[in-house]
Formats: C-alpha cells, sequence, structure tokens
C-alpha cells in the first residue's frame, strides 16, 4: 500500500513539511490538514486556485484573477502581495517562485514594495522551488527544466530528460512530479537516468516536503499520501 487514500477532496496540493499541508478543491475553498487522519482538514477563510506551503511554515496562494497572497499565522489572514502569477510554490520563506498565464517566470525579492524579479527561461506551466534553494519546472510540452542561476550559469536552468505536467520539490533529493496520463515519478539525482516511476493511483498533482513527506490528488479530487516501505 504505497498511498494511503486521506478523506477529503482537493484539485491542488501542497506539503512544506509533515505538518504543514495545505490544498484547495474545485471551490476554490481552502484546506489545512490538521494532523489528524481521522478529521484531516480545516478550513481557511479565503479563495484560491493553487497553493505552496513551505517547511517552515510559510504559505502563498493565488486567486483565480491570478492575485497574490502570503498566510499570516498571527493574523490568522491572507496579505495581498503586488503581482500575478497563476501557478506558487513557497520552498521557504527566501524561496517562493511563480509562473503567470504566459509561462513567465518570477521569484519573490524579499521585499514587499518590489516583490517580484522575472527569471529567464522557456515559459513553464508549472514550478517548485524546495527549502534548500532548489528549484525545478515543467512546460507546457512536459519539458523538465532544473534552475542552475544560482550557480552562474548563464542560461538560468538546464532541461532533464523526462516529461511532466505537474512538480514538487521538497529539497534537492526529495523531487516529484507527475505527467499527463497521472504516471508518478520521483527524480533519482542522477541526470544521466533522472526519474523512476512509482506505482500509484493517476495522479494529477503533488506536493513533496523537506522532510521527505509526499502527499498527491487524482483528477476526482481523491486525496493520497505516500507510505514509504
Amino acid at each position: 500500500m504505497p498511498w494511503k487514500n486521506i478523506s477529503g477532496g482537493l484539485t491542488r496540493i501542497s506539503a512544506g513539511s509533515v505538518t504543514n499541508v495545505w490544498g484547495v478543491n474545485a471551490a476554490n475553498t481552502i484546506f489545512r490538514y490538521t494532523g489528524d487522519d481521522s478529521n484531516p482538514w480545516v478550513a481557511i477563510p479565503g479563495s484560491l486556485t493553487d497553493i505552496g506551503a513551505a517547511a517552515d511554515g510559510t504559505v502563498w496562494g493565488v486567486d483565480a484573477a491570478g492575485a497574490i497572497y502570503r498566510y499570516s499565522w498571527t493574523s490568522n489572514q491572507w496579505t495581498k502581495i503586488t503581482g500575478t502569477l497563476k501557478r506558487i510554490s513557497a520552498g521557504s520563506r527566501t524561496n517562493v517562485w511563480g509562473v503567470q498565464s504566459n509561462g513567465s517566470i518570477f521569484r519573490f525579492t524579499g521585499d514587499d514594495s518590489n516583490p517580484w524579479v522575472q527569471i529567464p527561461g522557456a515559459p513553464l506551466t508549472d514550478i517548485g522551488a524546495g527549502a534548500d534553494g532548489t528549484v525545478y519546472g515543467v512546460a507546457a510540452d512536459g519539458s523538465i527544466y532544473r534552475y542552475t542561476g544560482d550557480q552562474g550559469d548563464p542560461k538560468h536552468w538546464v532541461q532533464i530528460t523526462g516529461g511532466l505536467s505537474a512538480i514538487a520539490v521538497g529539497t534537492k533529493t526529495n523531487v516529484w512530479g507527475v505527467n499527463g496520463g497521472g504516471g508518478i515519478f520521483t527524480n533519482t539525482g542522477d541526470d544521466s537516468n533522472p526519474w523512476v516511476n512509482i506505482a500509484g493511483s493517476g495522479l494529477s498533482d503533488i506536493g513533496a516536503g523537506a522532510d521527505g513527506v509526499v502527499w498527491g490528488v487524482n483528477a476526482s479530487q481523491g486525496i493520497f499520501r505516500w507510505v514509504r516501505d
């Protein structure tokens, strides 16, 4: 039983750690994992279409209009941040990335008054940012890229063999993705043979945490958590 079915229904999911798992459903309702599988979800006020949860507790989201929000644990409110994005991922407070509907890539500057810097690269449709600074993205044709700009690469990205439609990064050693057919893959760490197929029930989105936790959802909004051997 590599995947445990968790009650509830979500269309997008993000797992920063065992204790920081968030998702949104088809009605754009926001949910946070309680830590109790018998009563797993608590609804959080707001309306989002995508969400990113980090190991340090950071949570960001975007709504149907592309507006960007960051969750405040002190006020239990969402703070609107300037800009527009379609997808967002948070690896930590300082490693937040997003893509726009046209595929443009943006990275959070850490300054709410001027929050985003555009990163050169092929247009992306999904992005995953890890707690250790690792960033992967996927394009509309399934192409997979890893960010290398922080290593001084003038091309900013290196293409990785394979094809995925969604990707999640906990750390450089916990990278997961799903393809258009629902196939589930985890990164091997070896760019010459980068992906191993994981048995499972046709996921459409996936979340991977810095502590090794992995969650996924399928096209029917079913929710699953990876159970390690």
